[in-house]
């Protein structure tokens, strides 16, 4: 009977280092598939962040190509006529805006007679001037409020 138990003991002995090394094996290789889904998160997390900074870098070019003056002809006043293009247009668009606006008020004035001037503004003033108005203070505004959220955020 001690023989057989020697003999169990020993071939115990002798297989347990391939058991361990079978377990320590498994464990390394559970260890190296994490190490491995980490480093694709982190690729992943790279990625996206190269992306943002291209569409910020995008946003940025197309925002400069805007803004960018025409090119400089050197001749005085067709540079000066091509700047206030934009400009003059804006302006010349806003007072036959507010004519228009003022015209409507007018007219409520003169057709009903007992009607207040801050009734007849609110009259004249209708969703799609609400939009209007709106869409233009997006417009001159809004994208500076962008970029200092879009900076805050960045810096958090």
């Amino acid at each position: 009977m001690l023989t057989i138990l020697g003999s169990f003991i020993g071939f115990l002995g002798s297989v347990f280092p391939d058991i361990v090394k079978y377990f320590q094996d498994q464990q390394d290789k559970g260890h190296e598939l994490k190490m491995f889904d980490r480093q694709i998160e982190v690729m992943k997390l790279n990625h996206r962040m190269r992306a943002q900074e291209m569409r910020d870098l995008i946003d940025v070019v197309e925002t400069q190509g805007i803004y960018r003056p025409i090119a400089q002809t050197k001749i005085k006043w067709v540079d000066a006529l091509a700047a206030s293009v934009r400009p003059v247009i804006t302006y010349v668009f806003f007072i036959l805006y507010a004519s228009v606006k003022w015209a409507q008020v007018k007219t409520l004035l003169i057709v009903t007679d007992h009607m207040a001037i801050s009734t007849a503004l609110m009259r004249a003033w209708h969703e799609e001037d609400q939009a209007l108005f709106a869409a233009v203070m997006s417009f001159w505004f809004g994208q500076r409020a962008l970029r200092q959220q879009r900076r805050a955020k960045s810096k958090s």
